[in-house]
C-alpha cells in the first residue's frame, strides 16, 4: 500500500524551497485590528518640521495606508501651507478652515497649497481631507488642527519720496492701469506645477526688510510689507526663484521695474525695482535663470530687491518655500490625527 504524500508547511512569500521559516519580526494583526494599526515616524528637515497624518490601514484593501504630511506643523500669519497626500490614487479634497482646498500631483502622490493670511487668528486652525474609498464605500475623514503662532512683526519707519506718499493727480490713471496689469496677470487658470525641484533664493544676499514688516512711510501713510527685501547694488543679477512662465514684464508706480512668473498650482514669484528686465512675457524660464537686475525703481529708500510670493488671492511669505518638499514619495516624519468613516 503506497505511503500518503508528507505534507509541508506551505511557504511564506519569497521563501525559497525546502528553506526553513524564520520567525519574523512583524506581528500581523488581524484584519479587523490592521485598520487601528498606527504608524510612528520621526523628520529632520531644517527649520520646518512636517507632521504626518496616517489614515490607518483598511482591513480589506491590499494597497497602502493613505498618509498626509503638513508643511510646516506649527505655521504662522502669512505663511504658505503644503498639505501632501501619499498614496490615494485619486486627488482628494479638503478644507483648511473654510477655505478649500485644490490638490494636483506630485511624485508619489497629491499636494494642495494654500496661503495663511496675515490677519489670521493665532490659535488652531482646522484641517479636513477626504479620501476616496473602494467603490461603494464611503470616503475616509481625516481631521488635524494646526497650530498659528504669533506673527511677531516689526514695525518700521521709512523716508520715501513724498510723490510715493500722497500721488500727484497725474498719476492715479497709471496706477489703476498697473492695478489691472497685476489682475490680469494674477488670473492664470490653475494647473499643475511648472516647477519639479525645490525654490531658492533669487539672489544669496543679505535680508533687510523681512515679510510682514507694519511700515510708516513719512510719518503718515501705513501699510504692511507682502515682500522679503534682499541687499544688493544696482546691476548685480536676480535670477528665477524656480521654474515657471513669465506672466508680467512692466514698469509700475511702486513696484518699479517688476518681472512676475506663474509657477502653476496658483503660486506666482515677483521681483520689483530692477533696473532691468531680461526676459519676455510668456517666456518659460528654468530655476536659477537670469530675470534681470537689482535696481532702485519706483517706491524705494536704496537699491535692493523686493522678492514677493503669492498663492491665489494672498501674499504670503516666499522664505516659507524655501523649506517646502514637493513631493510626496517616502520620507521620515512623526504626528498623528484622528481618522473616520463618513
Amino acid at each position: 500500500m503506497p505511503r500518503p504524500a508528507s505534507r509541508k508547511p506551505p511557504r511564506g512569500p519569497g521563501q525559497r524551497a525546502g528553506a526553513t521559516a524564520r520567525p519574523s519580526s512583524r506581528v500581523d494583526a488581524p484584519p479587523a485590528a490592521r485598520a487601528y494599526l498606527p504608524a510612528v515616524l520621526s523628520l529632520s528637515c531644517r527649520r520646518l518640521p512636517l507632521v504626518l497624518l496616517v489614515l490607518g490601514l483598511s482591513a480589506f484593501a491590499a494597497e497602502p495606508s493613505p498618509q498626509l504630511l503638513l508643511q510646516p506643523s506649527r505655521a504662522r500669519p502669512g505663511d504658505p501651507v503644503l498639505i501632501t497626500m501619499r498614496g490615494p490614487k485619486e486627488a482628494p479634497t479638503g478644507t483648511l478652515g473654510e477655505r478649500p482646498l485644490r490638490f494636483f500631483a506630485v511624485p508619489g502622490g497629491f499636494a494642495a497649497l494654500i496661503g495663511l493670511p496675515v490677519e489670521q487668528v493665532p490659535g488652531q486652525l482646522p484641517l479636513t481631507v477626504l479620501v476616496a474609498g473602494a467603490p461603494g464605500a464611503e470616503p475616509t475623514r481625516l481631521t488635524h488642527m494646526l497650530d498659528v503662532g504669533e506673527p511677531g512683526w516689526r514695525t518700521r519707519t521709512l523716508k520715501v519720496a513724498n510723490k510715493f506718499v500722497k500721488p500727484p493727480p497725474e498719476v492715479e490713471a497709471r496706477m489703476e492701469a498697473d492695478q489691472a496689469a497685476f489682475s490680469t496677470a494674477f488670473a492664470q487658470p490653475f494647473a499643475d506645477p511648472l516647477f519639479d525641484k525645490a525654490f531658492v533664493l533669487p539672489r544669496k544676499a543679505r535680508v533687510t526688510a523681512p515679510y510682514g514688516d507694519l511700515r510708516t512711510f513719512n510719518g503718515q501713510k501705513q501699510s504692511q510689507h507682502f515682500g522679503t527685501d534682499l541687499s544688493g547694488g544696482t546691476g548685480t543679477p536676480v535670477s528665477a526663484a524656480n521654474g515657471g512662465t513669465v506672466v508680467m514684464t512692466r514698469d509700475n508706480y511702486a513696484a518699479g521695474n517688476t518681472v512676475l512668473l506663474h509657477h502653476g498650482a496658483g503660486l506666482y514669484t515677483a521681483y520689483f525695482h530692477l533696473s532691468a528686465i531680461a526676459v519676455k512675457e510668456g517666456e518659460r524660464v528654468k530655476r536659477g535663470q537670469l530675470l534681470g537686475k537689482v535696481g532702485n525703481t519706483g517706491r524705494v529708500t536704496g537699491p535692493h530687491l523686493h522678492w514677493g510670493a503669492r498663492i491665489d488671492d494672498l501674499w504670503v511669505d516666499p522664505t516659507t518655500l524655501l523649506q517646502l518638499q514637493f513631493t510626496a514619495s517616502d520620507r521620515s516624519t512623526s504626528g498623528a490625527a484622528s481618522r473616520e468613516t463618513r
